[in-house]
């Protein structure tokens, strides 16, 4: 895995573990797990505890880098969800 690569998955990472735990969209998929397992569930909380969900998160984009590293694919959907996570962290920050 390349520098870049791997800078790339990390951002990929942060966007992906983001969007599960907190971003509205996947509200739903939240309230899904808490009505089918409980809102104190192991389940539920993996979903909107970020370090938990990010240890998941980061095998899958490790895993997925190693055997697509180099794509053109690879590197155009973890560029735009670093990109994506940036620019939330500079809105935030600018706001």
């Amino acid at each position: 895995m390349s520098l870049l690569e791997f800078l790339l998955s990390l951002g990929a990472t942060c966007r992906l573990t983001r969007f599960v735990t907190k971003d509205t969209l996947a509200a739903g998929f939240r309230s899904w797990v808490a009505d089918r397992f409980g809102d104190d569930s192991k389940p539920s909380y993996l979903v909107s505890c970020s370090w938990c969900t990010s240890v998941w998160v980061a095998s899958a984009m490790a895993v997925l880098t190693h055997w697509t590293g180099g794509t053109a694919g690879l590197q155009i959907a973890t560029t735009a969800l670093s990109l994506s996570y940036l620019a939330g962290l500079a809105s935030q920050w600018l706001d």
